[in-house]
């Protein structure tokens, strides 16, 4: 699986954890940002994630800023993207098994490095049910 990552300086310590787990379950990553901890403004990194997703470079993406919400809204801007805002391990399967998110979007000033963990592998793990979702999802979109 290819994995798509970015955020802001408020998830980059959480970002660079994440990945090595990650790339240690055997899945390939792409991390697009920041680089450092130093302040700086997430559209720059999720719009270069959200595009990857889009187009099908990547099979899902992964942000981090503090809140999750910053992140979430500036992904859920493009067209094919369904970014879900995820805090606890429910909110994160029902992202997947009913919306088909592509992107998780984590606060990291509000859950433990532990619950990040999990909460990936949740999200890589929990297949779309289709069936009655699929209409609503296919309803998401504005074109």
């Amino acid at each position: 699986m290819k994995i798509a990552f970015g955020g802001d300086h408020a998830g980059f310590t959480y970002k660079q954890q994440i990945i090595t787990y990650v790339q240690s379950l055997g899945h390939e990553v792409k991390d697009f940002g920041p680089f450092s901890d130093a302040s700086c403004d997430y559209p720059d990194y999720v719009h270069p994630v959200a595009l990857a997703v889009e187009q099908g470079d990547y099979d899902y993406g992964i942000l981090l800023c503090g809140s999750g919400n910053g992140i979430a809204i500036t992904a859920n801007k493009h067209q094919g993207i369904r970014a879900a805002l995820c805090w606890n391990e429910e909110i994160v399967v029902l992202a997947r098994s009913h919306n088909d998110a592509n992107i998780l979007c984590m606060p990291a000033r509000f859950i433990t490095l532990d619950e990040a963990f999990k909460f990936v592998e949740l999200f890589i793990n929990t297949s779309f049910e289709g069936g009655r979702h699929q209409n609503r999802v296919n309803k998401i979109a504005c074109v």
